[in-house]
């Protein structure tokens, strides 16, 4: 049994804007010193997946920067490794209007020519904006043994109506095989599985979906084929346990970001599981300094760093500088940020390379923390 990796690294890039109007939800920075792609990549390598394509449709930028060769996943290698598949955009297409569609089954489609050469038996699609530390061994496993066309990863959660808009809710027999698809639901409220948007299926079933929806214009994979197909194929859910952060929004994202200072138990379920460690791109820096005076509590803080002030509940990213009598609190300040003498910080979100000058006062909320764009001075 072999298995092959597609990840769709601009699948819900409009869900934090604030974050992907640089680069893709892909590469979004998270936990000191990852991106949400590094989950996903350790989750397949982790489960000896190691033919891995990366479809992107644009601001791949950071992305191809992040990945480069990928060695640090150990996915250098001669024979399959990773690659990442950039847009079909043929020589008579406008170059200055983009394409607004970005569904997963568009984006198979677009490269439909080189899932035709894939010789691995089963398929493994993953987007990139759920957080999480799986398996998928057991999950390819499990697909077999059930003679499965379509295995959908589901977590069982309480949801208020709100967050329901943001999920797709399957519902299913005794035996796991799906009945019912509802996308999206405008007035659904209590317990339900939602999806993880990770499925497997054997590679000679996604070449004929990819075909058919070609001939058929279908655009959608939940809508289309996975609900069209649940009254007569042998779709299956695969419940996961465990942690899982769906980023869906903005306050998702310090929502979650800020679960890892709060419950240790996240960043055990996370970052210390048993043979799956969580890998990124090494940066090899100083250890971060810290002055006399300095005080950080509760905080995550990596290496490279040159504290000078006060950090409290803050997540703080590689070589960042926090200046004298400067307090950080309740917020997240990415890589290369500058934040000057006196200035205070509160539910802070500082993007790459930000500059927050002495004396400054910044304060947003737990709902809506303030955001300071890459590279932006203040």
């Amino acid at each position: 049994m072999s298995a092959y990796g597609i990840i769709f690294s601009n699948i819900h890039d409009s869900h934090i804007p604030e974050l992907t109007r640089l680069r893709t939800i892909a590469s979004v920075p998270f936990a000191c010193r990852y991106r949400f792609i590094d989950f996903t990549l350790s989750n397949m390598v982790n489960s000896n997946i190691y033919n891995i394509s990366v479809i992107t449709n644009y601001n791949y930028q950071s992305l191809m920067d992040h990945i480069g060769s990928g060695k640090d996943w150990d996915l250098a290698r001669r024979s399959g490794g990773i690659k990442l598949l950039p847009p079909n955009i043929t020589a008579f297409a406008n170059p200055y209007i983009q394409n607004a569609s970005n569904s997963r089954l568009d984006s198979l489609k677009s490269v439909s020519a080189s899932l035709s050469r894939i010789k691995d038996d089963y398929v493994v699609l993953s987007d990139c904006d759920v957080i999480c530390n799986v398996d998928f061994t057991d999950m390819i496993r499990y697909h077999q043994e059930t003679g499965a066309d379509m295995t959908i990863a589901v977590k069982n959660v309480e949801m208020t109506s709100e967050q329901a808009k943001s999920n797709v809710i399957f519902r299913s027999d005794e035996s796991g095989r799906i009945t019912e698809v509802i996308p999206y639901p405008a007035d659904f409220s209590g317990e339900a599985d939602i999806s993880l948007n990770m499925i497997v299926m054997s590679t000679s079933y996604l070449n004929h979906l990819v075909l058919e929806a070609q001939t058929r214009g279908y655009t959608s994979l939940t809508r289309d084929i996975i609900a069209r197909t649940s009254g007569y194929k042998n779709n299956r859910i695969y419940r996961c346990d465990g942690y899982f952060a769906a980023i869906t929004s903005f306050a998702d994202y310090y929502k979650h970001s800020m679960e890892l200072i709060e419950k240790p138990w996240v960043r055990e379920s996370l970052f210390n599981v048993k043979s799956r460690p969580v890998y990124t791109k090494v940066r090899n820096s100083t250890p971060t300094y810290y002055a006399a005076g300095s005080a950080a509590k509760n905080s995550m803080i990596a290496d490279g760093c040159f504290i000078e002030g006060t950090v409290e509940n803050s997540i703080i990213f590689r070589g960042v500088k926090i200046g004298r009598n400067a307090t950080v609190r309740n917020s997240i300040i990415m890589q290369d940020t500058i934040v000057g003498d006196g200035a205070f910080l509160n539910c802070v979100i500082a993007d790459k390379n930000a500059v927050i000058r002495d004396q400054r006062m910044l304060s947003g909320a737990e709902t809506q923390p303030f955001y300071v764009s890459k590279g932006k001075m203040i």
